[in-house]
This record gives C-alpha cells, structure tokens and sequence, in this order.
C-alpha cells in the first residue's frame, strides 16, 4: 500500500511541477484521457470487421475407367467403359448378360479387370450323349488366358491334369501376363 502512496504522490509533485501554465496543463489531461479512453474502446471492441472466408468450390475427380472388350456369346458384344475395380461379371452385364447358351464355367467371373482387356464367353452346345462341347472350334494359337481345360489339353505336353491346375492358377491369380507367370503352374 504504501508504494501505491508513494506513486500517486510522485505523479502529483510531476504535475506540480510542470511549466505549463494552468490551461496547458488542463489541455494535456484532456488529452491524456482521450487518448486512455479510445485506445480502452478499441481494445474492448476488437475487430468489428467479419471475416469471409472465400466460397468453398467443389470439385469433382472423375473415378478413373477402363475400357473391355466383351465378344462371344454375349448379348450385345462391343467396348464398354467400366469403373477401374470392376469385374469379369460386371463387364458381362454390361454387354446385355450372357447369350443363351453360353459357357460362364471357362471364367473367372469374380476376377478384376485391367484396362484394354478382352473377355470372351464361350458358346456350348449339348451333343446326342448330353455331354457339353463347345460351338466354337479354334485352329491356330491358343490363348492361355482364355482357354478351356480341353482346349490346353490338346495341347502337346500338357495332359488333362496340368490343363486343371492351368485353369485353377488363372482363377485364382489372374490373366498370365508372362511366360514366366506360365511357368508357375507345377
């Protein structure tokens, strides 16, 4: 308390002994507390301006496609634009479904696609003794990702059991991008 006392009475014997005159000194306390009393106002009431912030914009990021190529015994067989997780089903439906007739048993219909990739759904008729055999009958090269197990077994060097573990290894893991990947198969 006693500093307080002291300070007030530092501040009074200061204003005593100014060299101003009496209206200069009532000019300068006027001052002294207009200055107080606006910088006081403006602390207290802060920024009065509000802040906007700038318009969010959507954007759209298209999901990345892919582009099959469905042929066989399909409905309507063309190029279809997938989305780029799609599947061996989904590009079938695309297509109009599968055609009556039509051998699904030769896919992998859960498998996903890559882009530029051809499915093709075998055809399949009954003969007389009510075995399944396929309509199509194919001369030249056999395309292992697409082949039937009797289709790799006419093969030479491969028997009806590799033709199996073929076609199981492309179910499971996929087209054979490699000769490499053709190896695998024991």
């Amino acid at each position: 308390m006693t500093n307080i006392t002291q300070a007030f009475e530092r501040i009074s014997n200061w204003w005593y002994e100014l060299h101003y005159s009496r209206i200069q000194k009532r000019a300068l306390l006027i001052l002294g507390t207009l200055i107080i009393v606006s910088s006081s106002l403006i602390v207290v009431s802060g920024n009065s301006h509000e802040v906007v912030a700038p318009p969010v914009v959507a954007v759209q990021i298209a999901a990345p496609e892919i582009f099959v190529d469905v042929t066989g015994a399909v409905t309507k067989p063309g190029v279809y634009t997938l989305a780029a997780n799609s599947r061996v089903i989904d590009a079938i439906k695309a297509a109009g479904d599968s055609a009556p007739g039509a051998d699904l048993s030769t896919i992998n219909l859960a498998r996903v696609l890559s882009d530029g990739e051809q499915i093709y759904v075998d055809e399949t008729i009954i003969n007389s003794a009510g075995k399944r055999i396929s309509k199509t009958v194919h001369s030249g090269p056999i395309n292992v990702n697409r082949a039937t197990a009797a289709q790799l077994d006419s093969l030479d060097g491969i028997g009806p059991v590799i033709a199996k573990r073929i076609i199981e290894y492309r179910k499971v893991n996929g087209p054979f991008a490699t000769v490499e990947d053709l190896q695998k198969v024991s």
